[in-house]
């Protein structure tokens, strides 16, 4: 029986694969643990330095090691176990954390540089072997709930991991924060070891080393099966589009701190509007679940409506003073940035080989991250540069009806 897109096909889902739910549950830990740190270290750069440039950069490496290395991470899950990838992914990134605890001044901000893009760059490859594991604990008929729940709780860490982060800077202190963040990695590590799967991708190949699975052959031949079938690349341009949205990064930053704060607290003003973000990426596939998950086809025209919903909440936004108008708007363009997150990554699954999932997807991250990382620099930029904040944000919302635009060309050259 094929599940559904609801919080009952979620549970579902969850109580039928024990093997999935410790793959959801480490990726949820895992995952918030990637941004629960992100309000101590932005809140510490502009304590420290005072400028929005500094904060930006900080934004970048948090994603642009994922394009980076992508290549790299999806060739070593679909030549290597899946599974001990992301093991060792979550060991790593456990031990770079309390680093993190040695910085404390100004000049050493060049360390805590470093630290992230190794911090994330490791999480590129736990991200490619989550996605690619999926078929191997799975039914094919059960992927578009698992990816409604996985892509849903991708976006729901990034933004509520933030807000979490946020109210424990201010009330426990960002040494807590790094402790915590360190613990939520191991804690992870121990979901993905209980984890059992025939990974199907394995079959046939030789035993070998990790050196040999990161060369670059796997890379080429992935990279050139993505770009012989047309509509499997135009798939991953979905992702690249909305990278856009990095840039809300800096902005809530920004906003949050200067004129949404909460009482004399600019961490939380930050992590409130996190918790806004995070909200939207939780209701946008749970109020249009049964609507997108009936075929590809409403997937694909369910992504131009996210596309919209994303450029006219930040329109929206930008013209409020109020927190509850701030919140709602911010709810209708996380909501539908997660319609476009939870259909692309589905039509992934469904229009790819399983030899090859990994590689798609770090693909399909990596031009997500690359976008990302270019948006949140100029919105760096344009903000030290004299820009309001305000102006920023309804340039956001514009910005996001272009990939809208290229994607209704896409619908009827590439599907019709």
């Amino acid at each position: 029986m094929a599940s559904q897109v609801s919080l009952r096909g979620y549970t579902q889902l969850l109580r039928r694969s024990p093997n999935f739910r410790r793959v959801w549950i480490a990726q949820l830990i895992s995952g918030s643990g990637d941004w629960f740190y992100s309000v101590a270290i932005y809140s510490m750069i502009l304590e420290l330095s005072g400028r929005a440039e500094l904060v930006a950069w900080a934004a970048i490496l948090q994603i642009l090691p994922m394009m980076l290395l992508g290549p790299t991470a999806g060739a070593a899950n679909d030549r290597l176990s899946r599974r001990k990838v992301m093991l060792v992914s979550d060991l790593f990134r456990a031990a770079l954390v309390l680093c993190m605890l040695l910085i404390d001044r100004q000049e050493e901000l060049p360390w805590l540089y470093l630290l992230l893009t190794l911090e994330i760059g490791t999480a590129a490859f736990f991200e490619a072997g989550r996605s690619a594991i999926l078929p191997s604990l799975i039914e094919r008929d059960e992927l578009p709930t698992a990816n409604a729940l996985g892509s849903t709780t991708w976006s729901l860490t990034v933004t509520m991991g933030a807000a979490l982060g946020g109210v424990a800077v201010a009330y426990l202190g960002r040494e807590f924060v790094f402790v915590a963040n360190s613990a939520t990695f191991l804690l992870s590590a121990w979901f993905v070891y209980r984890v059992r799967a025939f990974e199907r991708h394995l079959a046939g190949l030789r035993k070998q080393s990790w050196l040999a699975a990161l060369s670059f052959r796997p890379i080429a031949e992935g990279f050139l099966y993505m770009i012989r079938d047309w509509r499997l690349a135009t798939l991953l341009t979905l992702k690249l589009g909305l990278g856009i949205m990095g840039a809300r990064v800096v902005l809530t930053t920004i906003l949050g701190s200067r004129e949404f704060a909460v009482g004399d607290s600019p961490a939380l003003g930050m992590a409130v509007l996190f918790a806004f973000q995070g909200t939207g990426s939780t209701l946008g596939p749970l109020v249009m679940g049964r609507r997108f998950s009936k075929s590809q086809n409403s997937m694909r025209w369910t992504v131009l409506m996210g596309y919209l919903a994303a450029g006219c909440g930040y329109m929206l936004f930008s013209q409020t003073l109020l927190m509850p108008l701030a919140g709602l708007f911010l709810v209708l363009a996380h909501g539908g940035a997660a319609l476009v997150w939870v259909c692309s990554t589905t039509l992934l699954h469904l229009n790819a080989e399983n030899q090859f999932l990994g590689r798609v997807f770090a693909a399909d991250m990596g031009l997500f991250m690359a976008t990302a990382s270019v948006s949140t620099y100029f919105m760096g930029q344009f903000l030290d540069a004299g820009l309001s904040a305000r102006t920023g944000a309804l340039g956001l919302g514009f910005a996001m009806l272009g990939p809208a635009a290229l994607w209704v060309l896409s619908l009827r050259r590439s599907w019709d």
